[in-house]
């Protein structure tokens, strides 16, 4: 019997989106505005639960999927906050800047995982809850975001989640131990955006 319209475009719609999801690869994070140029929103998400109950997507949170990697010891590995955050921000095109106690633990300053994961942004707010999981996207100031995706921003708000009290000798010489040099010399030309107490930091890495 011949597949009715309908069928034939959802069908079309579901090739469509499998082959964005296999070229993004295992791993991946997809939000339902990622295929909204395939087809209407209803389509998609119509398409993106039929993938669940296939067990190709995952469900993260309401409106939040992955195509799970596998590790043949550890099983499905769960995707880093950072691509979710990247999922949810990438619709509406707007920058990320990781802070808080994620800005700490991805310089190694501290190695507790934290269970909130903050990132300035200047798109719209937005919190997910994934497991035990708190993932925020916080609008802030174009002043924070004036060095979002370098490295001067990352030390900038991990030294601002320290406080300076906490920004000891033995941290500052983690940093210049584990940071590439020539990242390093480039922090002066942010030392602008980073309050005055830094300052001395940035001197000190930059050398």
């Amino acid at each position: 019997m011949k597949s009715s319209p309908t069928s034939d475009r959802d069908r079309s719609i579901e090739s469509q989106i499998l082959a964005v999801i296999k070229r993004q690869g295992r791993g991946s994070v997809f939000v339902p505005s990622d295929f909204l140029s395939l087809g209407s929103r209803e389509a998609v998400d119509v398409v993106l639960h039929r993938l669940v109950k296939k067990g190709i997507l995952r469900r993260l949170a309401r409106g939040v999927y992955d195509y799970p990697r596998q590790h043949p010891v550890l099983g499905t590995i769960e995707p880093s906050a950072e691509m979710i955050a990247r999922a949810l921000a990438g619709r509406d095109q707007s920058r990320l800047q990781p802070a808080g106690a994620f800005a700490v633990n991805a310089l190694g300053l501290s190695e507790q995982v934290p269970a909130k994961n903050v990132f300035l942004t200047d798109g719209p707010s937005r919190t997910v809850q994934i497991g035990s999981t708190t993932i925020q996207l916080r609008r802030t100031t174009p002043r924070n975001m004036a060095t979002a995706g370098r490295l001067s921003g990352l030390l900038i708000q991990a030294l601002r989640e320290l406080g300076q009290v906490h920004v000891t000798a033995e941290r500052v010489q983690h940093l210049k131990n584990t940071l590439p040099v020539e990242q390093r010399k480039n922090l002066l030309s942010d030392i602008r955006y980073a309050p005055a107490w830094m300052h001395p930091i940035f001197r000190e890495l930059a050398e």
